[in-house]
């Protein structure tokens, strides 16, 4: 199981989805595909990428993952 990091390269915004797609084995464009139709949907699709930004360490910048 690979820790969940956001990647150096590959990104678009802030690497969320990059980083998502690694974890499930699927392509960036896929989870960004994803993403956009889930943001049809109500919820709090938004915040939660904001806050995965916040949260998600870099990989650049390494701290500790939880």
């Amino acid at each position: 199981m690979t820790a969940l990091a956001r990647p150096t390269h590959g990104r678009v915004i802030g690497g969320v989805c990059a980083a998502l797609a690694r974890r499930f084995g699927t392509s960036a464009t896929t989870m960004r595909v994803i993403f956009l139709l889930s943001c049809l949907l109500p919820g709090p699709q938004f915040l939660v990428y904001i806050a995965l930004w916040i949260l998600l360490p870099s990989e650049d910048n390494p701290r500790t993952a939880w």
